[in-house]
């Protein structure tokens, strides 16, 4: 199974030189499993670079699937190039809600004032799929959602290939459960033994004290649950607008000091763009 991060900002895209590293878009992951499929995780502004790479290359089958509907995972989608290419089928799951509600959603963006093209004129094909209320199956990956911890609510997933595992939880507040969240004990259940585990680390726990029930977890919280849960790797996402790339590797440094006064060694790191996982 290989993971790229296209984006991993959190709230809104940032540019400067103090976001070089790590990069200013918002959330989009690919995963390529064995079987070939095209897994799109959100669609954040790092979409839109994904989209230029798939039209390249000649690709016009893709599965998306969406964490939730806040607008920094969903601002990037009327800038994805498949969207206006003849012959491309966008495979869209009903996840993390029911009925048309991703139907809905993906027409409002794309309806006037917000965007110039209608959505009854793009070229590509979208399927809204059913996801069921459990597992699924996306080529050689079965998926296992999870509800978050964030207002409005949201689900997390889980993505297994052979005995590979892959969890990711953006958009998870392990110190607040929010309507339809879960006990922290929960996330560290589903999260347990994975190979990698990327999870919202967006506040120190200074800054979480004053940003409680804002939907985002402290890094501390996070580094516990990775150890409760003996995952091999931790990546640190959502990163705040505000925390420059010089800041973002302090907050890494102390993450792995706190790893090394532990009982369960595991390698930390904050996701940047461009990063690339092969599990």
């Amino acid at each position: 199974m290989f993971i790229k991060c296209w984006g991993s900002r959190g709230s809104i895209p940032v540019s400067g030189s103090e976001y070089v590293r790590y990069g200013g878009d918002t959330t989009c992951l690919e995963i390529r499993p064995k079987s070939g499929d095209i897994i799109i995780v959100d669609a954040g502004t790092g979409i839109r670079r994904l989209g230029k790479k798939l039209v390249r290359q000649g690709f016009t089958r893709f599965n998306i699937l969406f964490t939730h509907a806040h607008w920094d995972h969903l601002m990037g989608f009327p800038f994805f190039k498949p969207l206006f290419v003849d012959n491309v089928e966008i495979k869209a799951f009903k996840r993390p809600f029911p009925g048309s509600y991703v139907e809905d959603m993906i027409q409002k963006i794309l309806a006037s004032p917000n965007f110039p093209v209608k959505y009854s004129d793009l070229s590509a094909e979208i399927i809204y799929e059913d996801a069921g209320q459990d597992t699924f199956q996306i080529g050689s990956v079965r998926v296992e959602p999870i509800s978050l911890s964030h207002p409005n609510g949201g689900n997390g997933y889980k993505f297994i290939e052979d005995d590979k595992v892959f969890v990711f939880l953006t958009d998870n507040e392990l110190g607040f459960i929010h309507p339809g969240g879960l006990e922290s004990s929960e996330y560290m259940e589903f999260s347990k033994d994975a190979d990698l585990l990327i999870h919202d680390a967006e506040y120190t726990p200074e800054e979480y004290e004053r940003q409680i029930e804002w939907g985002h977890s402290s890094y501390s919280d996070v580094i516990k649950l990775a150890s409760a849960a003996k995952v091999k790797q931790l990546g640190l996402f959502h990163l705040n607008q505000e925390r420059t790339d010089d800041e973002m590797d302090d907050i890494v440094i102390m993450c792995r000091q706190l790893i090394s006064e532990g009982s369960h060694p595991f390698d930390c790191f904050a996701v940047g763009v461009d990063m690339e996982f092969n599990l």
